[in-house]
């Protein structure tokens, strides 16, 4: 008996129901609009689009028109078609009518709690001639099979919304362009004015992950032993237990990265490339190398939850893409910062040599006026008052000369980078010294001074090795300075300590008498 035929619908609905497809450039809308325009024009009462996803993976997105809440809620997953009757669509994309489905020995694999259905019409859909997904139409609401006008309205409303959908890829390639190039600008914005290099990292780390729709941001940097190390993180929450993780070195995927090669990965979790504690708690993942100008400065990664879609090969160029300006803009904004501290630098050196060329000098030659004048009075034995003024004027400059002289030290130590180890900070004064002193002091160190001399301590020994610095720049002709930094010494009173010794070899100076040789020894201690 022939199967009863129904009419097509009126041609202004099926142009509205066309054009209706149309009238939205975002993906997910116009995807929804075709489910709904091909169940009302095929009076189907449930109606779903299947988009394929990469390689045989089956489905990767499901939309659906027809079910109420509770049928949803029943549905515990949606098809995957990998199997039964919509992984026969997958395989085979072409247009496919049943009167009953639940008599075609391909129906099967159905998500428990689906509800029953009989009738079936599936249409391929096409955009740009390449397999895009499936339109699943189900259950007339005359309660009668699917007609082949049906098959033509669902045929041609499949291939409208090829185009329609070819136009939403296109609009959302190109607005997820435009986001990520100004995603870029803004990171290459923030970094040039002026932030550090902690700062900057993180910068990078969180807009790349905004921009990815990533579940994290990573930076990680290359260790001493041959590995890197995750050095900032980037997570809506907060990325407890990244921060510190280690890639150790012989991973397969370390050497890509430490060669300059992006890796793409499908699932961090079971990828056996993946070698780090953290690798279960994510999927999908793009590891990129800032690189830049030849140096390569670290990696970020950017790593989605389990379950999350692949990335997309635009998304992977854009991110990789994105990479490379964030790293060209760290390597500007570490350029800038460096030219800003040796300006700096050139500017506490200049105030440096003048305070010593000009103050210093100047109020050693009025304390050797003084002096001279203190002799003269005490010669001719005039007023005791006037004798003791000139000594307290002497002893005053010579303080003065003594503080210009630290205060000439202090400028000389770098302002922004100072070591934070007790041995850096001794080294950093010393060398500092140099310049005034005329010799390069040498420095020996005895026990574990970083460890054993507490913070207190360590303040009141520095200041001690200022002093004693700006004391031996006082003599002339000094050959010779060591300073010595013991951390192993026992006190008088049997207590554990620390003693701080400063020798020079030179001249006496003015103050003393004549030009004979004396070796100045000062020290300092105290107990740990």
């Amino acid at each position: 008996m022939p199967t009863p035929q129904s009419p097509l619908p009126p041609l202004p609905r099926l142009l509205e129901a066309v054009l209706d497809v149309g009238s939205d450039l975002e993906l997910r809308a116009t995807l929804q609009r075709v489910v709904e325009n091909a169940a009302t024009l095929t009076g189907a009462r449930y109606a779903a689009l299947g988009v394929l996803g990469p390689g045989d993976s089956g489905l990767a997105e499901f939309c659906t028109t027809g079910l109420t809440e509770d049928e949803r809620a029943r549905i515990e997953h949606p098809p995957s078609g990998l199997r039964g009757l919509l992984g026969a669509l997958v395989r085979e994309p072409a247009p496919l009518r049943l009167t009953d489905l639940t008599a075609d020995p391909r129906s099967y694999g159905v998500p428990p709690g689906h509800p029953e259905m009989h009738s079936f019409l599936g249409v391929p859909l096409l955009v740009r001639d390449e397999a895009y997904g499936n339109l699943y139409l189900t259950e007339k609401r005359d309660g009668r099979p699917f007609t082949s006008e049906d098959e033509q309205v669902a045929r041609l409303l499949a291939a409208q919304a090829g185009i329609a959908i070819g136009n939403a890829q296109l609009y959302e390639t190109a607005r997820r362009r435009e986001r990520w190039i100004e995603g870029a600008a803004a990171v290459t914005t923030a970094l040039l004015t002026g932030e550090a290099a902690a700062d900057a990292l993180m910068t990078v780390a969180e807009r790349a992950r905004v921009l990815a729709d990533a579940s994290a941001g990573v930076i990680l940097q290359p260790t001493d032993e041959g590995g890197m190390e995750i050095v900032a993180a980037s997570a809506p929450a907060r990325p407890g237990g990244l921060i510190g993780t280690v890639i150790a070195p012989g991973s397969a995927v370390l050497e890509q990265l430490l060669g300059g090669e992006p890796v793409f990965i499908d699932d961090s979790a079971t990828d056996p490339r993946m070698t780090t504690p953290v690798r279960h708690r994510f999927g999908p993942s793009m590891m990129l190398p800032l690189q830049a100008e030849g140096r390569l400065i670290g990696t970020l990664a950017l790593p989605r939850r389990r379950g999350d879609p692949p990335y997309s090969p635009a998304e992977k160029l854009l991110a990789t893409q994105f990479a490379s300006q964030a790293a060209l803009a760290l390597v500007l904004a570490d350029a800038q910062q460096r030219r800003e501290r040796l300006a700096v630098f050139e500017d506490r050196d200049r105030i440096a040599r003048d305070l010593h060329d000009l103050v210093v000098q100047r109020l050693f030659a009025t304390g050797l006026m003084l002096e001279s004048t203190q002799r003269r009075t005490a010669a001719e034995e005039r007023d005791a008052g006037v004798h003791a003024t000139l000594g307290r004027a002497v002893d005053e400059l010579r303080s003065t000369v003594q503080e210009v002289r630290t205060a000439i030290f202090t400028l000389q130590q770098p302002p922004a980078d100072a070591p934070t180890s007790f041995r850096g900070k001794v080294l950093r004064e010393t060398a500092g010294a140099t310049a005034v002193l005329g010799v390069q002091p040498s420095v020996q160190f005895t026990g574990l001074v970083d460890t054993r001399i507490p913070d207190p301590v360590a303040g009141q020994l520095l200041t001690a090795l200022r002093n004693a610095l700006a004391a031996a720049s006082r003599r002339t002709g000094t050959s010779r300075i060591r300073v010595t930094v013991d951390a192993t010494v026992t006190l008088p009173d049997g207590r554990p300590g620390v003693r701080l010794t400063v020798s020079a070899d030179g001249d006496v100076g003015a103050a003393g008498d004549g030009n004979r040789e004396e070796d100045a020894t000062t020290t300092w201690q105290s107990p740990l």
